[in-house]
């Protein structure tokens, strides 16, 4: 009896070791998936949809390399960015990925966009965009709430966006490619170059003085040289300023050099201190990047960021120049599915129709309107 009773509590004893280390396990395992979750979808950044692969047959047609092009979509300006891919899509061979950057509210139509028409075949990831990631390093004017693109800040956040990658191709979505953009991607940084911007000083733009806004090609035209933390950065005024809608980034510079906390620094600081240029006409997103880039980044091909066919509704290059260019880029208030634009005839070529008819040309719509 007293043997049963010994063997009895053994194996009690081992029962309860057994579920110890179980729920050991249990711990440790959880606390990996959770650090795992937390290291690829940070706050702002959740990943909503993947197309892993496309058809067999036209994996077989193209390069096997991965080339991850991010690009935002807000939902007023979609068929902006549904043009951009387009156009890079159809121009090359390789196996590109697009990383598409939106608000919650618009998943839903750019989702059927891209599976209800020809793009279907386009490999994507579509990532949520949270606005609060912002708070505290953007001043909004309360009264122009309206005009507060948060999206326009999502280039400052690529390591997160595209956690797995090198290197990365930024555009805005007011472009079209008309080139290989693998010839883009293969972009030669400098050690210790975290990105190849296009200078606003190149051969293939004049300068562009735009009126009541000083010199945007050019330092003093974004920041204001008037504060001393400004002052303090010995930077050249006169410096050629660059421009942030189309870049190359290499990521693993860009994480070793912490170059997101670098640009939340600079926009926090501009908060308090208002260091941006009182006549900046230009992006806000700006004036951080060419803080934190002062001399030490690259130049990519001039012919890949051919702009400011949005600075007014007239044709500042020719024909001949214009089909040449491998990348056009239409900056400016006169986008190219507004009512008055530049070359809007060769923006169109690349144009799908929203499936859901709620994207509409405005010059289009408006013309159907006046013929009636």
């Amino acid at each position: 009896m007293t043997l049963r009773k010994v063997n009895i509590s053994i194996l009690i004893v081992a029962v309860v070791i057994f579920l110890l280390v179980l729920h050991h396990n249990f711990l440790s395992l959880s606390d990996f998936l959770k650090r795992e979750l937390s290291d690829s979808s940070p706050l702002g950044l959740q990943p909503i949809d993947f197309i892993p692969a496309a058809p067999q047959r036209l994996i077989d047609e193209r390069n096997d390399k991965e080339i991850s092009v991010v690009i935002a979509a807000s939902d007023e300006r979609l068929g902006g960015a549904i043009a951009a891919m387009n156009s890079i899509y159809h121009h090359t061979r390789s196996n590109v990925v697009f990383h598409i950057v939106t608000l919650n509210d618009t998943v839903d139509h750019l989702r059927l966009w891209l599976s209800g028409t020809a793009l279907k075949n386009m490999r994507y990831r579509i990532l949520d965009f949270d606005p609060r990631v912002l708070e505290g390093k953007v001043q909004v004017d309360p009264q122009k709430a309206d005009t507060f693109k948060p999206l326009t800040f999502a280039r400052f956040y690529l390591p997160s966006l595209v956690p797995h990658a090198e290197k990365v191709i930024y555009v805005d979505d007011d472009v079209i490619v008309q080139d290989d953009i693998l010839d883009l991607y293969n972009t030669p940084l400098k050690p210790g170059h975290a990105a190849a911007f296009s200078d606003d000083c190149d051969s293939t733009t004049s300068k562009v003085a735009v009126r009541g806004a000083g010199n945007q090609y050019n330092y003093i035209g974004f920041l204001d040289y008037k504060k001393e933390t400004i002052r303090k950065l010995a930077m050249k005024a006169n410096t050629c300023s660059f421009n942030p809608g189309v870049f190359v980034a290499n990521l693993t510079e860009w994480r070793l050099q912490n170059i997101t906390k670098q640009l939340e620094k600079w926009m926090a600081l501009n908060v308090v201190e208002e260091l941006y240029s009182k006549t900046l006409a230009g992006s806000i997103t700006t004036p951080p990047l060419l803080i934190v880039f002062y001399k030490q980044h690259s130049s990519i091909d001039p012919m890949w960021n051919v702009r400011h066919l949005g600075s007014s509704a007239g044709k500042r290059y020719s024909p001949q120049f214009v089909k040449a260019a491998k990348l056009l880029h239409w900056n400016g208030h006169f986008k190219p599915w507004g009512r008055t634009a530049s070359y809007a005839e060769v923006w169109e070529k690349w144009y799908v129709p929203d499936p859901t008819g709620k994207f509409n040309l405005i010059r289009r719509h408006s013309e159907a309107y006046e013929a009636k």
